[in-house]
């Protein structure tokens, strides 16, 4: 059952933090937005030209990390931040091979730490719905799943990560499914998620269950990226004053 209203999810009774922010792109400006909207303030701004700022007296007196920056460096700017005790919230893709190293260095320094593959509170509802339908799905087995995920040309990483978060929900509650393959590369037993990039899309995620009678589908639009940057921020509301590593699951009350 759904716990989380909301209500409870947008409201705002923590004080009021100082932010780091990793990463300056379109999705950092966004954080940068919302953040001082509900009345917190962003302390520092690390992004590819000054990467070395990110250090210890430039952390003094923040809250929180929210990092949205690359594959290649999210890494080791959790690290950096972790290091120093700052709770950090991760919205990057791509680099999760070395996720089991981050969640021991988390506890290691007695820090927070939390990552997802999409902070929208709609796409979390969307992961919450998926599971539920696959593990009633699991008694046709006359259903077969597939996801469909688009996304701008620039986007870096395929399939995204919200479309193997989807995957990986369709798999721990379906026994006829044990892990997610490219729509190119078909195997049998795996999910087959299918890439789209073009023009300025921000993210339409669909997993569609077909069978030689109907098809059930559960859809996703993102229409900006105000909802990726909302969650982060409230992600860091969450977690700043907790301890150990969290999941959406937990800052939306499932």
């Amino acid at each position: 059952m759904i716990s989380a209203t909301p209500k409870q999810v947008f409201s705002h009774k923590n004080k009021y933090m100082n932010i780091a922010l990793i990463g300056y792109g379109r999705m950092g400006h966004e954080i940068e937005s919302i953040a001082m909207k509900r009345g917190h303030k962003i302390k520092l701004i690390i992004d590819l030209a000054n990467s070395h700022d990110l250090n210890e007296k430039n952390l003094l007196g923040i809250d929180a990390a929210i990092e949205f920056s690359s594959p290649d460096a999210a890494y080791n700017n959790i690290i950096k931040c972790l290091e120093y005790k700052i709770p950090v919230v991760s919205g990057t893709t791509g680099w999760l091979d070395k996720y089991a190293d981050v969640v021991d260095e988390c506890k290691k320094f007695n820090s927070s730490f939390i990552h997802s593959s999409n902070f929208s509170i709609g796409v979390n509802l969307l992961f919450r719905l998926n599971k539920e339908l696959a593990k009633r799905m699991d008694h046709y087995s006359e259903y077969n799943v597939s996801i469909e995920e688009i996304h701008h040309t620039k986007k870096l990483d395929a399939p995204s990560g919200t479309a193997i978060t989807l995957a990986d929900g369709i798999k721990l509650n379906h026994k006829g499914y044990n892990g997610w393959c490219t729509d190119t590369e078909k195997a049998e037993l795996e999910v087959p998620i299918t890439s789209v990039r073009e023009g300025a899309v921000i993210g339409t995620h669909i997993v569609t269950w077909d069978s030689e009678i109907d098809t059930i589908s559960l859809k996703h639009e993102a229409k900006n990226r105000k909802g990726l940057a909302l969650g982060a921020v409230v992600a860091a509301e969450f977690i700043y004053s907790r301890k150990g590593i969290f999941t959406m699951d937990d800052v939306m009350g499932f």
